[in-house]
């Protein structure tokens, strides 16, 4: 074995020494947000957020704010509404934001901000494994689903730090993403893990870091307008159901309640698959271009071309519903979840149980 050879090998072993290691802090994460959660639960600040959020919509909401005042001292209690936001739903109603998954407690808050500190170690020791498989094979690390899914997930906590330091409110979103990071992870080292090897010569061209990389970006991006809507829904039926005069049950006062409103929500998920929508159509344009170089055709009906195109066209129906009235709300949000459903088959289904062109890389 020569040192090119020998060199190439630590790399790759280093490359997965960081990956399980980035798992493991993924880990300690996950128990800081349920802990943040847990403790968040426990806030007079939640329960009145909450309590704020039905006030006027039954005998609920204006006990716990007696009850609220009069732990206050007993006399009239001031209390500072949080901000209020328009739900974009048709029949639109205002409701203040949840106070966030660490109700407004100092120690759901120290649990929020440790956790949120090991979900950045942990992105770091990522991004340093992902860097080191392109190391060891001399390529952009995008040449197996293995490779992708490590890389798509490094993305996805990427973007989401990135908002976080933008002062962005997603901090809600921290359990979820790391929860699914953790599952990314574990199927990509148990059942995709293809060791590290060159291309075939179809994919030795430049448009693999230009195709390739705006996909991994558009799949998170479109992840976390995925969380965001998925979480609408459940947030709108625990506002529907105040508004109804209805008693939620215990998860909705412990967790929907502290989540934002359901216009906030549904503001965000619209925004975030706006936003990246365009570079989802220049993904298709680039995959088409790099096709024409490598087979000598454009676009000749590939599975993965056509669920593709599938996916461009459910994202373009979820923002046409966007913009047409009787359409906004609950149905466009079904539209988003069932564009994001596209690009998980477009990913794994068509990669694992469906033979094409692209098929050539393996998993």
């Amino acid at each position: 074995m020569n040192l090119a050879a020998a060199t190439n090998e630590n790399l790759a072993h280093t490359s997965n020494v960081l990956i399980y290691s980035a798992m493991a802090v993924y880990t300690l994460a996950f128990f800081a947000h349920i802990a943040e959660w847990v403790f968040g639960s426990r806030s007079k600040v939640g329960r009145t957020a909450a309590a704020l959020t039905g006030a006027g919509t039954g005998a609920e909401g204006a006990a716990a704010v007696r009850v609220q005042a009069a732990q206050q001292g007993g006399g009239t209690a001031v209390l500072d509404r949080p901000k209020i936001v328009t739900r974009a739903a048709a029949g639109s109603r205002d409701v203040p934001d949840g106070p966030g998954a660490a109700g407004g407690t100092f120690k759901g808050d120290l649990y929020g901000r440790i956790a949120i500190s090991l979900t950045t170690v942990a992105f770091l020791v990522q991004a340093g494994g992902v860097v080191a498989r392109a190391l060891s094979v001399q390529r952009a690390p995008w040449g197996n689903m293995y490779e992708f899914s490590i890389t798509f997930s490094t993305v996805a906590v990427g973007t989401y730090l990135v908002l976080l330091a933008l002062k962005k409110n997603v901090r809600w979103m921290g359990l979820l993403l790391v929860t699914t990071v953790l599952l990314d992870l574990g199927v990509a080292t148990t059942w995709l893990y293809t060791d590290s090897d060159q291309l075939v010569p179809a994919l030795h061209s430049y448009w693999l870091w230009i195709h390739v990389s705006t996909a991994i970006f558009c799949g998170a991006v479109f992840y976390l307008g995925a969380v965001a809507t998925l979480l609408y829904l459940f947030r709108d039926s625990y506002e529907a159901k105040l508004a109804a005069g209805g008693k939620p049950g215990a998860f909705a006062r412990s967790v929907l309640s502290r989540l934002p409103a359901a216009g906030s929500l549904d503001k965000f998920s619209y925004r975030i698959n706006a936003a990246v929508f365009p570079l989802w159509t220049f993904t298709i344009i680039a995959g088409a271009i790099w096709a024409g170089d490598a087979w000598g055709r454009y676009w000749g009906w590939d599975p993965k071309e056509v669920w593709s195109f599938i996916t461009w066209v459910a994202y373009a129906c979820y923002l046409h519903a966007r913009a047409t009235a009787g359409w906004k709300g609950r149905k466009a949000a079904y539209l988003a979840l069932v564009a994001f459903a596209c690009w998980l088959f477009n990913y794994y289904g068509v990669n694992i149980f469906v033979n094409g062109m692209h098929s050539y890389a393996g998993v």
